[in-house]
């Protein structure tokens, strides 16, 4: 079942403010469970995780910038 554009819209919001910053933390805490690796390395974890927290939630940001298509055109 597709969501509407109000859904996506407010699941990209709580997607943002509250699942975004668990992520971060949740990735942080782990990473300084291990040894400190070397920058590079390290960087390239952060580029990674920062770009694949995105991949699952990518059909419920599809066109949430956009205006809402289901809304009925505005007479001016």
């Amino acid at each position: 079942m597709p969501l509407d554009y109000k859904a996506r819209r407010r699941w990209s919001l709580v997607i943002l403010l509250v699942g975004l910053p668990a992520y971060i933390v949740a990735a942080v805490t782990v990473f300084n469970w291990l040894d400190r690796p070397s920058f590079l390395v390290e960087l390239a974890v952060y580029v990674v995780l920062g770009i694949a927290w995105a991949l699952p939630f990518k059909f419920v940001f599809k066109g949430v910038g956009r205006a809402d298509p289901d809304a009925p055109p505005e007479d001016d």
